[in-house]
């Protein structure tokens, strides 16, 4: 059976709550079979059987909050958003023995820094150094690529030297 192209199932208002539509076949009501707790406790993982034609499914709840804002260098701000993170260690952890677990536990202590600020604001270096400290520990060519990026290298040299002061570290 061909499966509907989007990411999350529809959502329609009936009567104050939401119903959930089926990402299969668009039927507006399913039952909820299991609930969990992440294991950070911020979101939680449902498992749904649509009532008309039988495929299970997930849908995940998160609290909405006020978004935090990250202060770039320029001074412009802009939304964190976690998925940005966690793509850009995935790139630079690309063909690393590096599970995915990590990496997300990275973004959930840059996340944890946030919640954590009444300002609910940070600056894109804070985030740069808490990340490549943890990468450091984790995988030093990640952090080699990651850095990179970061500080933007702007010729050989530099790259050279970070090199140089990992190798010091041994």
């Amino acid at each position: 059976m061909e499966r509907r192209n989007f990411a999350a199932p529809a959502k329609e208002t009936w009567g104050g709550c939401q119903k959930v539509r089926c990402p299969y076949c668009d039927h507006p009501e399913s039952k909820v079979i299991d609930s969990r707790e992440s294991k950070n406790g911020l979101c939680i993982r449902r498992r749904r059987e649509c009532l008309s034609c039988k495929k299970r499914f997930t849908t995940y709840e998160k609290i909405e909050e006020i978004p935090y804002m990250v202060v770039k260098k320029d001074g412009r701000r802009q939304p964190f958003d976690s998925q940005k993170l966690l793509r850009g260690l995935l790139k630079a952890c690309e063909k690393r023995p590096v599970p995915l677990a990590k990496l997300e536990e990275i973004v959930d202590e840059v996340e944890s820094k946030l919640q954590d600020r009444t300002d609910k604001e940070l600056a894109a270096s804070k985030i740069g150094q808490l990340v490549m400290k943890r990468l450091k520990a984790l995988d030093k060519v990640a952090y080699v690529r990651f850095a990179s990026v970061y500080r933007e290298f702007k010729d050989v040299v530099e790259f050279k030297q970070e090199l140089e002061s990992l190798l010091k570290e041994k």
